[in-house]
């Protein structure tokens, strides 16, 4: 391995992270109505190109995996790695938390709890440490909730993150959901906080870009950078060094635009009626 991690964003949650000959690709999704443009999807000549292609599913619900990384099996050998509550459908190995997987010298994965269903991962590949949280994160709904059931979804939350203290994340992938409203970052804040990644990506954003742009100006620290790839197959490069030290080389995007999303709140849609304090019309 020569230390180069090539880092792709798609949609909502899905991500690949490519070093030298393998592949991971984490909680793939063409979108609700197959949003994603063909142009930046995931091909299966791009498949071609590696040795080794891990497919990393953190649960069933379906914002989180796509029936198209079952038809990449069709084109080469693909490893799926799943939480041990995913669709029946999906192949591949099932972990529960606390539960660990080796495949050769090449990955060492390790599944982590969710405060939703399935599981978060802490994946090891040529020295870097990647941590896809899936759906972990703080769900409060203050709108809605009572102040038992918030202050109930804080402490499973807070008793989730527990066992990751400690653990080296050089990259970490974390939810920050608009329909949450004003405090949708409060978990990742937790996370930065008390877990303390070296980088953190944000996702699970439905398509709010300013969301997480806006999140990732405001809230880096000294031990945690923040950066948002914001438009399907936006890229970004991390090289670690002999020493540890990792360094990060800022977002690129190839040169065809994606297909435009429509207007937030547009139908009903997720964003309808949120209060977070975001111009959507750059007012």
């Amino acid at each position: 391995m020569n230390g180069r991690l090539e880092v792709t964003y798609y949609l909502h949650s899905g991500f690949s992270c490519a070093l030298d000959d393998v592949l991971l690709v984490f909680d793939y999704w063409l979108g609700e109505h197959q949003e994603l443009a063909e142009q930046r999807r995931i091909t299966p000549q791009f498949l071609h190109r590696f040795r080794e292609v891990y497919v990393f599913i953190s649960h069933g619900h379906p914002d989180h995996w796509d029936p198209e990384v079952l038809r990449w099996a069709e084109q080469r050998p693909i490893t799926y790695v799943t939480s041990s509550d995913a669709p029946p459908e999906v192949p591949g190995s099932r972990l529960a938390p606390g539960e660990e997987l080796h495949f050769g010298e090449t990955l060492t994965v390790k599944a982590f709890d969710s405060t939703d269903l399935g599981v978060s991962f802490l994946v090891e590949l040529g020295g870097f440490r990647i941590f896809h949280a899936g759906d972990l994160n703080f769900w409060h709904w203050r709108e809605e909730s009572t102040v038992q059931e918030i202050d109930e979804a804080e402490a499973a939350f807070q008793e989730a993150c527990k066992p990751l203290i400690g653990e080296r994340i050089d990259l970490c992938f974390f939810p920050v959901d608009p329909r949450q409203g004003r405090l949708f970052d409060a978990g990742a804040n937790y996370f930065i906080i008390t877990v303390k990644p070296r980088l953190l990506l944000p996702m699970h954003f439905w398509g709010r870009s300013e969301v997480a742009t806006e999140f990732a100006r405001r809230t880096r620290t000294r031990q945690t950078e923040v950066i948002a790839l914001v438009r399907p197959m936006e890229q970004m490069i991390l090289e670690m060094e002999d020493d540890g030290f990792m360094r990060i080389q800022l977002p690129r995007y190839p040169e065809t635009p994606p297909a435009q999303r429509p207007p937030a709140g547009e139908d009903g849609g997720v964003f309808s009626g949120t209060d977070l304090p975001v111009d959507l019309d750059g007012n």
